[in-house]
């Protein structure tokens, strides 16, 4: 007799309980740095972390190669919004190229929320330790009816 898996049962018991399993759109999300919402953003990426590894061959051993842990690396996070009145991102940003010669910026903590359809956080990501190091203009054209964009790059500590 078949025996019913851990991931059949929980379906099985969210579906009794009328909760859906469908993958979250990747459209719904909302970015807080320092407890504060920032503002609508039509494009987030860089959520990614890689632990690099290297190999090492023993002497004498020939079936296979030993790998080791390396450090982990976080990629900068890019948002991407059309551009408005509110220009905390571009402020904050000059602070950072303005402290060149001090240092003395400051960091930020902030969360990237992914929403459902009823705008309820689902899943969420911290990040830490934040600056931007690049902020991008809008393409200009005269002859093109698209909004401008503004972006900033953010380098940072880790993901959470």
């Amino acid at each position: 007799m078949p025996s019913v898996g851990v991931n059949t049962a929980f379906t099985a018991a969210t579906s009794a309980a009328g909760v859906s399993l469908d993958p979250f759109g990747a459209f719904n999300f909302l970015i807080e740095i320092e407890g504060i919402l920032v503002g609508g953003f039509s494009e987030c990426s860089g959520l990614q972390v890689e632990t690099e590894y290297y190999d090492y061959r023993e002497g004498g051993v020939n079936e296979y190669v030993h790998r080791f842990i390396g450090p982990t690396k976080y990629q900068p996070l890019i948002l991407k919004h059309g551009l408005t009145f509110i220009d905390g991102l571009w402020k904050w940003h000059q602070e950072v190229s303005k402290a060149i010669d001090t240092g003395k910026f400051k960091r930020r903590n902030g969360t990237i929320y992914l929403l459902n359809q009823q705008k309820i956080p689902m899943k969420y990501w911290n990040f830490k330790d934040a600056f931007p190091y690049k902020w991008t203009g809008p393409e200009l054209k005269a002859d093109s009816g698209n909004v401008a964009f503004e972006s900033v790059e953010l380098a940072h500590k880790g993901l959470s």
